[in-house]
């Protein structure tokens, strides 16, 4: 009766889904008044006029965009305790990530609007969109596995990675599905957290999973290895559904088909982030991602051509065009105000509006002029490893710099499968990338510039023991795949001799 009375629930959010995609800008002009008649009264809206702000070009004119840097002196504010500087109601929560230059952590203020009505709704639409596209017996049967981060409390606040935050103020309806247990799930140990979630949830009827590719692969490898199973269908025969976001799943697909070896297992994307959640896939067989609109979050669009130049032009959603690269900024019911969240989407679609991720801004290397981004990068890995009979467990890429001949890439990969012909997978890595991009074709003409990549095979662990190193276990924490300097790289080796 309680899975029936859930299952109508989340499809009747598919009615709103029709309106958002049938009205996208009534719905964007809804959010952003909304958001501006909440900002009004605010340290932040204070300082910028929000009351005189009567239109987009208004508010584009009155504030500028920003990074989490240009922000941070607000966000201090709200950490030391005080209320009301970039959103109207009372922010107790930092979702913490990776990512900026000032300080080791991102602390990105969670209010309850952003909680309820964007991160929540996201999850919930996920569930709907998958029963629209999937009608399924199994789901609601047995349990679903969340892998959560750790939560650190303080005086004023509490923050911690984005899952954990989720997990712990989840409705109790989300809790009586899920698995492993609240306290195992918030353990800080994360050896001890491992152990204890395999322990706990091998024992159990799981039918899907949700979290960072990487580390999910982490638990089902410890599981077969634990139960002593081939393959994870022996262990769990209902599980049908694995929900991924905030990587490419592009380079880990084959190793999660070879462990769940099933044609009716279901893979569902999202686009979710510390900032927000933006998209999820609406489509079956499809890597697109439609663009939600209604969750209290505006957005606008800088092309990535135009990224260097002083007068950059801002387009609202109905200017954008399809095959376009776009740098994304988001204005969000979380107090973030134009900011620059450092991602690079796609319009694969304009009706409705669907979209690809492309890279991030800060996630690429142009040390000789090449503008290679994660999307090139990891296109090329997948491609290789199709045509090689290879798998590749995780890959991180780094400048060679010129001396007395050309420079290059050097590319650091751990294999689950070691291509036969290194040679061949070297150039299939490297033909796809000219032919992806075409500012790296010119760079590797004659080999003046740029010579071929150079692949440096790991030792299968060498990234664990770097995330290890790195008090970067867990949670939402994922390997940087493009660098401009050779730091990582230079540790990785280390670690590998």
């Amino acid at each position: 009766m309680k899975n029936s009375i859930l299952s109508y629930a989340l499809k009747t959010r598919l009615k709103k889904i029709d309106f958002f995609k049938n009205n996208p800008h009534i719905a964007q002009e809804i959010t952003f008044n909304y958001l501006i008649k909440n900002g009004t009264n605010t340290v932040f809206g204070k300082e910028h006029d929000f009351k005189n702000i009567n239109s987009y070009s208004s508010f584009s004119n009155r504030i500028p965009t920003r990074s989490y840097e240009d922000l941070f002196p607000y966000i201090q504010r709200l950490r030391a305790g005080e209320q009301n500087i970039l959103w109207n109601s009372k922010i107790k929560l930092f979702s913490k990530s990776s990512g900026t230059t000032n300080a080791k952590s991102k602390f990105i203020p969670v209010s309850s609007e952003s909680l309820i009505n964007c991160h929540f709704k996201g999850g919930k639409d996920m569930l709907a969109l998958y029963l629209d596209n999937f009608p399924t017996k199994k789901f609601f049967s047995g349990r679903g596995f969340i892998l959560g981060g750790t939560l650190n409390k303080y005086k004023n606040y509490t923050d911690g990675d984005l899952s954990a935050i989720l997990l712990s103020n989840f409705p109790f309806w989300v809790n009586f599905h899920r698995s492993p247990k609240l306290s195992t799930a918030l353990i800080q140990d994360w050896e001890k957290k491992l152990k204890l979630i395999v322990e706990e949830i091998s024992k159990q009827n799981i039918t899907n999973l949700s979290g960072v590719p990487s580390w999910i692969l982490v638990i089902l490898k410890k599981i077969l290895k634990k139960t002593g199973a081939n393959n994870i269908l022996e262990v769990w025969p209902n599980l049908e559904l694995y929900m991924h976001g905030g990587v490419n799943f592009g380079p880990y697909k084959k190793q999660f088909q070879n462990i769940i070896p099933s044609n009716d297992m279901n893979y569902l994307e999202s686009y979710n982030a510390s900032e927000g959640f933006f998209a999820v896939q609406d489509q079956a067989n499809s890597d697109e991602m439609l663009l939600m609109l209604d969750y209290g979050i505006f957005f606008e669009f800088i092309k990535y051509s135009d990224k260097e130049k002083s007068d950059k032009k801002y387009y609202q959603l109905f200017e954008v065009e399809k095959n376009q690269d776009y740098i994304l900024v988001i204005t969000t019911n979380g107090g973030l105000w134009r900011y620059l969240i450092g991602d690079i989407i796609c319009f694969t679609s304009l009706s409705p509006y669907r979209i690809k991720i492309s890279g991030r801004t800060n996630n690429q290397i142009n040390v000789f002029g090449e503008e290679l981004i994660s999307n090139n990068t990891d296109k090329a890995i997948k491609n290789a490893c199709l045509k090689t009979n290879a798998i590749v467990r995780e890959y991180t890429v780094a400048p060679i710099f010129i001396s007395k001949s050309s420079g290059g890439h050097q590319w650091l990969i751990e294999f689950e499968i070691i291509p036969r012909d290194l040679k061949l997978f070297t150039y299939i890595l490297d033909e796809d990338l000219k032919k992806n991009n075409s500012d790296y074709e010119a760079k590797r003409s004659n080999n003046i510039i740029i010579s071929p990549p150079k692949i440096t095979i790991l030792n299968n662990g060498t990234f664990y023991k770097w995330l290890e190193k790195n008090k970067r276990l867990g949670g939402q924490n994922k390997i940087p795949r493009l660098s401009n300097d050779r730091k990582i790289a230079n540790i990785l080796l280390k670690i590998n001799c």
